[in-house]
């Protein structure tokens, strides 16, 4: 069996539960707290049996989440994996985070206004329906 075959009959990690165990280990990822730079290296140190996917694809879940931007977005200390400082979080840092998280809730109201004027005018038109039912409806 080759590597590609391996890898597509592999059984798929869970990228949720992953990052769940990485909370219950771990005070960084359970708090939010920005994280140092390569700290999939002080991860997989620590869990070797880890594939480098999942643990990529857990860490993207992690970073992403609206938590950890709003930690980074105020954050000044980027931690290791057992909580020593690391790093700053840069000005550049700070205004990614805030930058990403003004584009998350700009979609977010967009969307629910959508949604809101998608129910009006189903509505309107659920009034309409009973209008005209009642006008040429037998009586």
């Amino acid at each position: 069996m080759t590597t590609t075959e391996e890898a597509t009959t592999a059984k798929p990690i869970d990228t949720r539960a992953l990052l769940k165990d990485l909370q219950e280990r771990f005070d960084v990822f359970r708090n939010f707290s920005p994280l140092a730079i390569g700290i999939d290296k002080q991860v997989f140190a620590l869990l070797p049996e880890l594939s480098k996917k999942s643990l990529r694809l857990a860490m993207r879940s992690h970073t992403i989440s609206t938590r950890y931007l709003k930690e980074m977005e105020k954050g000044t200390v980027r931690l290791n994996l057992d909580g020593t400082p690391a790093d700053e979080v840069t000005d550049e840092n700070r205004q990614h985070a805030a930058e990403q998280l003004r584009e998350r809730f700009k979609k977010q109201a967009e969307a629910r206004k959508a949604a809101e004027a998608e129910a009006k005018a189903e509505q309107r038109r659920v009034e309409k329906l009973n209008q005209l039912a009642e006008k040429f409806g037998r009586k």
